[in-house]
């Protein structure tokens, strides 16, 4: 039949070639014959099955989002980022989506979640966020039983880091993900501190029980003169989580302190008790089980601040549950503790303390894995002589000058050990 076909194109071309109309049916017909000597698989390709996404789930909060989906097969996937409004975008291969819409039902950092086939060949997640966000992790892992999973991790950035994501990317090649703080710690000479202060906003903390100074007014004091203190400092950098009455979550907290590259994380409280004889300086650091019920009421009434401000506490910061970063966690709790003795060491006979100072519960704000971390109780607003040290602005000075070489130290031997 070819054979005919081919003799048939080279009858028709051989004819009168000053016809107009000849030449046509000359080329159609050299066309009809190159095809029909094609392989018949060539001219009807079969199409690639889709890859099955048989699982979803999304954890996290507006600070930090995970969201992880289950494949049968390893997707190949690209991320691009889009403005107006701020929008992730993931682009992969034919998916057939086999779970529930309310498995991948936004929340935490995104405000609309939707997904679908974009043609025969391609789908697209698209990711639409409350504020500036970025890709902390973007990767496919493997499952022990041959499936794969899609990991996104977000969290919340400025505007000026959303914009420059978009402004650099390259549409025609996938966008790689910002390097994770705790997978890849910025290696510099700067020693960072982030310091925070406690409450703000919509949650005013603790009040006076003299003057109703709100606790939140007291420890912004205190973190900025302690924020100026260090940076004068050689080799000490510090970072406000806040520089002003706003309300921060305690998750954005903790990643804005991992943002800034911070070696260690100062938080500022100086809260109110029933007993109110009871007064002078406390260092928490992080425990799953509280040193006393004094420091478990404590962190209970702390932990509370999101859930002030509407704020939800369904589910914690997303987190990797593996061998390394228990190993972290562990280490990062060692120089914890020796963060709080030194701070306690340099209040002895100088700053008023309640008795074993150094206490433990389990504080949100206190949870990074990788950033060692103390919660310091400054005084407390229920007993009126610390309410009055608390305003003072010359005892606040001599804490901060406590505080300062508290670091220092603490800096000297971490240097010291090669941290």
């Amino acid at each position: 039949m070819r054979a005919d076909v081919k003799a048939s194109a080279a009858t028709a071309c051989g004819g009168s070639p000053q016809r107009f109309f000849a030449r046509i049916a000359c080329a159609v017909l050299l066309l009809a014959a190159f095809a029909a000597t094609l392989p018949f698989s060539s001219a009807r390709a079969t199409p690639q099955p889709p890859l099955l996404a048989f699982s979803a789930r999304v954890a996290g909060d507006e600070a930090r989002t995970r969201i992880v989906i289950e494949f049968e097969k390893k997707p190949e996937f690209s991320v691009h980022y889009v403005a107006a409004p701020e929008r992730v975008i993931v682009d992969l291969p034919a998916t057939a989506f086999g779970f529930p819409a309310e498995d991948l039902a936004a929340r935490g950092l995104f405000k609309d979640i939707r997904y679908g086939a974009m043609g025969e060949s391609s789908a697209r997640i698209v990711l639409t966020a409350k504020r500036p966000v970025k890709l902390s992790i973007a990767e496919v892992q493997s499952n022990d039983n041959g499936s794969y999973r899609l990991v996104l991790d977000a969290e919340m950035a400025s505007k000026e880091v959303f914009a420059d994501l978009v402004k650099t990317q390259n549409w025609a090649t996938p966008t790689a993900a910002v390097p994770d703080a705790l997978a890849m710690a910025e290696k510099d000479n700067v020693f960072t501190v982030a310091v925070d202060a406690g409450h703000g906003g919509i949650d005013a903390g603790a009040t006076g029980a003299g003057t109703k100074t709100p606790e939140k007014t007291i420890t912004l004091a205190f973190a900025k003169t302690l924020a100026e203190q260090l940076n004068k400092v050689e080799g000490i950098k510090a970072v406000l989580t806040r520089d002003d009455d706003t309300f921060l979550s305690l998750s954005e907290r903790v990643t804005l302190a991992r943002q800034g590259h911070a070696d260690l994380f100062v938080s500022l409280h100086a809260d109110t008790l029933g007993q109110k004889d009871i007064r002078g300086a406390t260092v928490y650091t992080l425990s799953d089980k509280a040193s006393d019920r004094m420091a478990e009421n404590l962190a209970a009434r702390e932990n509370l601040s999101d859930e002030l401000a509407g704020y939800t506490l369904q589910s914690g910061p997303p987190e990797v549950a593996d061998i390394l970063l228990d190993l972290t966690r562990r280490e990062t709790q060692a120089f914890s503790i020796a963060l709080a003795t030194n701070v306690v060491q340099s209040f002895e006979g100088q700053i008023g303390l309640i008795n074993n100072p150094h206490r433990y519960a389990g504080f949100q704000v206190l949870r990074a894995p990788d950033i060692p971390s103390v919660l310091l109780e400054l005084g407390f607003l229920s007993n009126v002589e610390d309410e009055k040290l608390l305003l003072d602005e010359s005892w606040r000075s001599k804490v901060i000058d406590r505080m300062v070489d508290a670091i220092k130290r603490y800096r000297a031997r971490a240097m010291a050990n090669g941290g």
